[in-house]
């Protein structure tokens, strides 16, 4: 495993590789998520694969540099994480939740660069019809308004404000990391610059989606859409003390988006992996590994 920060045309890029042969896997994490959390997954593909993460600008120990972060933004990071690790064979991309969106994008930009595609629990070009969603109780709290005010107060404070306002905590699945993941972990969530970057992705996301949309058809792609179990969401949520009507509303359409990204590709497959929230890869890494070691069965050659 090696976690290293590289200069990738003056700016710093935090950047992980585990593996050396096989078709090359890149995973895009989720908005404000690390891939440190991806430990499981990535050890165990490492194995066989070379499998590469970066975080983006503002993350981890990538610096953030430019004023906007959306998917435009990530496309490029990756394309130039692509020549500076001088990767010249078609690779396996997988997105997770935002990470999926920008995988969207970046598919349909440079589709002779993707061997397959995994989305896992991803973000959907159709995300709006969420906002359509009467969900009273739910949006006090996870309307982009509401998070982009968090963002901007967290990205003004320095890192000990951060730890006294967020009290950061593992899981008990993130505790079963290696004392130095739980450790970075921890670090992850108290860095102003990682609120700096989230902001600008929230404040463009929607505007991103369209422009996806409005970038012609997907490309004939092996594709493999992952969806988190609906019903152990809503209980997990209801145990919160969260409404359970408006949880299987909000629910419902989550799902209805993640099976219509199955059309995306007519070499598609949908699977839902049961008892695993929107964190698939934490809840259930043997779904995700299961998925992306089918994929490289199928388009070998």
């Amino acid at each position: 495993m090696a976690f290293i920060k590289v200069d990738i045309k003056g700016n710093d890029i935090e950047l992980m590789q585990k593996g050396e042969n096989g078709t090359p896997i890149i995973i895009l994490t989720g908005m404000g998520c690390s891939y440190y959390d991806w430990y499981e997954v990535t050890e165990q593909l490492g194995h066989t694969n070379r499998v590469i993460m970066f975080h983006r600008q503002g993350l981890g120990k990538s610096e953030i540099v430019t004023e906007i972060q959306n998917t435009e933004a990530t496309v490029r990071q990756l394309m130039e994480v692509i020549l500076y690790l001088k990767i010249q064979e078609p690779f396996i991309l997988v997105g997770h939740s935002y990470g999926g969106l920008c995988a969207q994008h970046f598919t349909k930009l440079y589709p002779q660069h993707i061997k397959g595609l995994v989305l896992v629990d991803s973000t959907s070009v159709d995300m709006n019809v969420l906002d359509d969603l009467n969900l009273p109780v739910l949006d006090e709290d996870s309307t982009d308004k509401v998070w982009l005010e968090k963002c901007k107060l967290y990205s003004s404070m320095n890192k000990e404000e951060l730890r006294k306002i967020l009290n950061p905590s593992l899981t008990n699945k993130q505790k079963k990391f290696p004392k130095a993941i739980q450790e970075r972990l921890i670090e992850f969530q108290i860095n102003p610059a990682l609120y700096k970057a989230m902001h600008s992705e929230i404040e463009n996301w929607k505007k991103d989606a369209e422009i996806i949309k409005n970038l012609g058809d997907f490309p004939s792609i092996p594709l493999i859409v992952i969806g988190r179990d609906k019903e152990y969401s809503i209980k997990l949520d209801v145990a919160e003390g969260l409404p359970e009507w408006e949880l299987r509303v909000y629910e419902d359409k989550w799902h209805e988006l993640i099976v219509s990204q199955s059309n995306l590709s007519t070499l598609s497959q949908l699977i839902f992996a049961e008892q695993a929230s929107h964190l698939v890869y934490l809840d259930r890494p043997d779904i995700v590994i299961d998925a992306i070691q089918k994929l490289m069965i199928n388009v070998k050659g």
